[in-house]
Parts: structure tokens; sequence; C-alpha cells
């Protein structure tokens, strides 16, 4: 069996992070496994490196991870994350330019397909073009 392209969402807030992958999950079931990190260590608003890496890793597929971020923050964070992966697989995890929830959304469909990770990053990236 193919595995499918993994989602994490990464946000400053637990519960927008929470309902993000809820809604993602919801349009896709059980086919793409995603994964979320929001707030920080003490629990306020922020990112935390460490819960990001632990999202990656619950989302890991060997198709690859798209992680969508909310602000800059949380980007800086995720490749922070990334490049604290094994050297193997940090080729194979991107952060996409999107919004968040309808990206995640749009990730998770495409990845459902069956789609490769370079095709799950554009395809959510496409809501920023128009």
């Amino acid at each position: 069996m193919t595995q499918n392209v993994g989602i994490v969402i990464v946000s400053h807030s637990l519960k927008v992070a929470e309902g993000a992958a809820d809604m993602a999950r919801q349009m896709v079931g059980n086919s793409v496994s995603i994964a979320y990190a929001g707030g920080n260590a003490e629990g306020g608003i922020g990112t935390d490196v460490a819960s990001i890496i632990a999202a990656i890793e619950t989302a890991w597929s060997d198709a690859g991870v798209a992680i969508l971020v909310d602000l800059g923050g949380a980007e800086t964070n995720s490749e922070m994350a990334i490049e604290m992966m094994q050297e193997d697989r940090r080729d194979r995890v991107v952060i996409c330019n999107a919004p968040i929830v309808e990206g995640a959304v749009m990730a998770a469909t495409e990845a459902s397909g069956g789609s490769n990770l370079a095709k799950v990053k554009a395809t959510a990236e496409e809501l920023m073009a128009q």
C-alpha cells in the first residue's frame, strides 16, 4: 500500500491548529495522516520547535510531509524543526505558502488522492496565486 503525504498544521494558537486539523481530517477521513502543533511550551500563544518535530513524526510518511503555518514565527520554528531532523528526511518535508485552513484542506484532499509531495504543495499554494 502506498503511503500518502502527511499534513502538519502549525499555529500560534492550539485551538486554531486543532480546528484546522479537524476540518481537514473530516474532509479526507483516515486516508491522510494529519497532525498539528499549536501554542508555546507553556500553553500560551506562540510556537514550539519540539512540538513541531513531534507533529512531523506523527504525520510522517515516506511520501513526505507538507507543513502549513499561520504566521512568520511558525514558519521560522518549522524551518528549525526541519533542520533538526535526520538528514535523510529533511528533503521530504516542505512548508507551504498557503492559508492555514484552506491550504490544509486542499493539501489533505490532494494527498488523499495519492499525489506526490510537490503536487500537494503546489495545490495548497494555488490559493496564494489567486
